[in-house]
């Protein structure tokens, strides 16, 4: 009984939503809480469910806009695929914005994740992936210059690092992922137009050659609404 009041506010929120026409912005958060008898931390919360599921998109210094019914990358994680492979395969169509090569200097973290030396020279590649103009999808992958040189990538280089090495012949054989929940932090919030804590998927994953090498450490991060993850996995037997 002690969630009633919090489902009571999502099931007005959900009313809200579904008459309001996609595109159109909600009430400002003060109003609404006070239309709605919350907090504004409240329904913050209340709020942060609708948007992981798509269904609307908050922006800082803008407001809370309502979107209408997304497409839904639904995949396993059995073959490591980019994006761009992964949409037209389904069907969709994505794009790239606010793509940033550059070299950098090898971190602890960087280090630690591509078993290099700190200090060592590192092309770092930044990208936002958007389906119909939204931001769906924030990726950085890191290599080792000696592995790929910012110069290496062509002028018509789209941001799909995976496609590119796979094109190039690089022989790469396996892939291995850390997958969670978190907050985004304020630059991932800004590059994906969310406010900064929105839960989002978030993969840190290891491209390895047949020699074991780890040639690619990428860090995702993905608004849930728009992905459906999921692994096929064997029986196991005693």
């Amino acid at each position: 009984m002690s969630n009633f009041p919090f489902q009571r506010l999502q099931n007005d929120l959900a009313a809200l939503i579904a008459k309001t026409s996609a595109g159109k912005q909600l009430p400002s958060e003060p109003y609404l809480a006070k239309q709605l008898g919350v907090s504004r931390a409240t329904l913050r919360e209340a709020m942060r469910m609708f948007e992981t599921q798509g269904k609307i998109r908050r922006r800082q210094g803008s407001g809370t806009f309502v979107i209408g019914q997304v497409p839904v990358m639904d995949t396993g994680l059995e073959v490591l695929e980019s994006l761009e492979t992964m949409a037209k395969r389904l069907g969709l169509e994505v794009s790239v914005s606010d793509l940033q090569v550059e070299q950098v200097s090898a971190d602890a973290e960087l280090a630690s994740g591509l078993s290099v030396e700190q200090g060592t020279r590192l092309t770092r590649i930044r990208r936002v992936i958007c389906e119909d103009g939204r931001p769906v999808a924030y990726l950085v992958d890191t290599l080792p210059e000696d592995f790929l040189k910012p110069s290496d990538l062509p002028v018509s280089f789209k941001g799909s690092v995976l496609d590119f090495l796979l094109e190039r012949g690089d022989p790469m054989t396996v892939s291995r992922a850390a997958i969670s929940a978190i907050g985004a932090v304020a630059e991932v919030a800004r590059a994906l137009q969310i406010q900064r804590g929105d839960v989002l998927l978030h993969f840190i994953s290891q491209l390895f050659t047949a020699e074991g090498r780890v040639v690619d450490y990428s860090v995702s991060y993905f608004i849930p609404g728009y992905f459906n993850f999921h692994v096929v996995r064997r029986v196991g037997t005693a």
